[in-house]
């Protein structure tokens, strides 16, 4: 596919996949397009996504395709597309098949995982010719193992394989890639449910979680509640804390933090960190959100997260991915009205909203080509009754702005605490993720040196909840790393201890100071290693990987060998 959209081929491509929705259902055809659609809205610097009518296309395809792998591939493509009309085109495929077979939409798409040709929860073997292949998927990955006739272990494809099984063994190639495809797009549709409070019968739940093939990997990491009583599996059976058995019966949901007594919670993650089990994203490690007194003061909306500054595409495109809306890009204009980032929340009649702007005034502010601010200035976090009317922000001349339709927010002690924390995780999240206070490049403060206050104090500043789990994790994780001896967790900083110097990773932004002279170290996530070996009780959080990395590298840093870290820890001549 060329890299820049090409009219000609476009047509003719879109016919193709057209035609492709009338051949007979096959999983290799749903999987081609499914990766079609995701190739077609790669970004093309000044354009944005390269060929949006040909990702509607096979949307489109995909929906009118019968069978589960079309069924499958509209539910992976859910959780990972941003670009809003083909998601609408997606969502809408989903709609439509679970009205056409009477169900929820939450139902159809649990009900459209494959099992990938697995017998048994994360196992799948294969006997092809002398050899045996097994497909082995532990809830983080999908792997393809090989076994000689003699059963023993083989680093890659017997030549045999290769030579008389080449249609198979491509399939089980495929399956294995499609099964890791989808043990993503599962993991965030759960972490997403914690806002849509999902109960599951028992049975049901049984079968589309704990005992399904592929989803079993997961369920089997994460924390239950079976009417009311928390438990997790273990040796074969549902267990709570004290390891006796939970028979599945009554109503299921995914157990949470909120609400929860401080001595189970620590209890949980004492337990899966004890028996090293990785969750697919935090659960007993959650952070918590509580109503803070300046909240309590303020009554209707929260600053928690105000001031900070955001990248506008990044945050548009994380905040779809977490089931936010943002209407509108943000284009620099005299008194334009954007309406804010929201999301719906059906299940508790609420609406969430996180207020966002352009940063700067018409005459300064950072703009991209087509004249959309660069920069997004964060506001308050405000929740509404689902129906109420819709907010709206008028931009300003001096870079503030006005906003109109404000009046029916509700009272922060009102929302369930499960909202309000889940809410706030989310906009955290969005924080340390689009803001610029975390990158390592941006010590000058950015474009004309104007963020360079901002940058200094979210760098080295106050640790969010999510940089404060970090702190505790650590606390408990250090004693067992190789250079455990050589890190010490105090206040906002992981201590390091190198030949060299001593250096102090900021738990919230991953940047480094080095001692003496608090003189800032610069480290881009590529000249980082990977610390494969370092065992975490949960997946998703990248920046306590770069902090573990980095304090892995820096215990060490007279074996350092990259030019750009040499030059800053090393004095000039050495």
């Amino acid at each position: 596919m060329p890299r820049e959209p090409d009219n000609h081929n476009h047509v003719a491509a879109r016919g193709l996949v057209w035609l492709l929705s009338f051949t007979p259902a096959h999983p290799r055809t749903a999987r081609g397009l499914g990766a079609l659609l995701e190739r077609a809205l790669h970004r093309v610097p000044g354009v944005g996504p390269g060929m949006p009518k040909l990702a509607g296309a096979c949307a489109n395809a995909l929906s009118a395709m019968e069978g589960e792998a079309a069924l499958a591939e509209l539910a992976r493509l859910a959780t990972r597309v941003t670009y809003k009309s083909t998601l609408k085109l997606v969502e809408a495929g989903l709609e439509a098949r679970a009205l056409a077979l009477g169900l929820g939409r939450d139902e159809i798409e649990e009900l459209a995982v494959p099992a990938y040709g697995l017998t048994e929860v994360g196992r799948r073997v294969e006997h092809l010719g002398g050899a045996r292949a097994e497909l082995l998927v532990d809830g983080r990955r999908a792997e393809l193992r090989w076994f000689s006739a003699a059963g023993a272990p083989v680093k890659s494809v017997p030549a045999a394989v290769r030579r008389d099984h080449a249609d198979t063994l491509k399939e089980l190639k495929a399956d294995a890639k499609a099964a890791a495809a989808m043990l993503t797009a599962v993991a965030k549709r759960l972490d997403r449910s914690f806002l849509t409070d999902r109960a599951w019968p028992a049975a049901a739940w049984r079968e589309r979680y704990l005992d399904h093939p592929l989803v079993g990997t997961l369920a089997r990491r994460l924390i239950w509640t079976v009417d009311g009583t928390p438990c997790a599996y273990a040796d074969g059976a549902l267990r709570g804390l004290a390891g006796e058995e939970v028979a599945p019966r009554g109503e299921v949901r995914l157990w949470h933090p909120v609400g929860r007594p401080v001595e189970e919670v620590m209890a949980w993650r004492e337990r899966l960190e004890r028996e090293r089990v990785t969750q697919p994203f935090k659960q007993a490690h959650r952070e918590v959100y509580l109503l803070t007194e300046a909240e309590r003061r303020t009554g209707t909306y929260s600053n928690r997260f105000a001031g900070h500054i955001l990248r506008q595409y990044p945050f548009r495109s994380l905040a779809a991915e977490r089931g936010w809306r943002d209407p509108q890009l943000r284009i620099c204009h005299h008194d334009c009205a954007y309406p804010p980032a929201m999301r719906d929340l059906p299940e508790w009649g609420i609406r969430a909203e996180y207020w966002v702007r352009g940063d700067g005034s018409l005459s300064d502010a950072p703009t991209t080509g087509s004249g959309a601010y660069e920069f997004l200035a964060a506001d308050q976090v405000r929740f509404y009754p689902i129906d109420a009317p819709h907010t709206e922000f008028s931009t300003m001349d001096d870079g503030g702005f006005a906003g109109r339709g404000a009046d029916a927010a509700l009272p922060l002690a009102e929302v369930p605490p499960q909202v309000f924390s889940e809410v706030l995780r989310d906009v955290d999240l969005f924080v340390g993720v689009t803001g610029v206070g975390n990158d390592p490049t941006w010590q000058d403060g950015g474009p004309g040196g104007r963020y360079r206050e901002y940058w200094s104090s979210y760098s080295f500043g106050d640790l969010s909840e999510t940089a404060r789990t970090r702190h505790d994790l650590l606390a408990r994780l250090l004693p067992r790393l190789a250079v455990g001896d050589r890190c010490r967790v105090e206040g906002r900083f992981l201590h390091v201890r190198g030949d060299l110097h001593t250096y102090r990773i900021h738990l919230g932004s991953g940047n480094i100071l080095m001692d003496p002279g608090d003189r800032y170290l610069c480290i881009v996530p590529d000249s980082t290693p990977a610390a494969p070996d370092t065992y975490l009780p949960f997946d998703g959080d990248r920046v306590l990987s770069l902090i573990l990395s980095k304090a892995l590298l820096l215990a060490e840093d007279t074996r350092i060998t990259d030019p750009t870290i040499l030059s800053q820890i090393r004095p000039q001549g050495a």
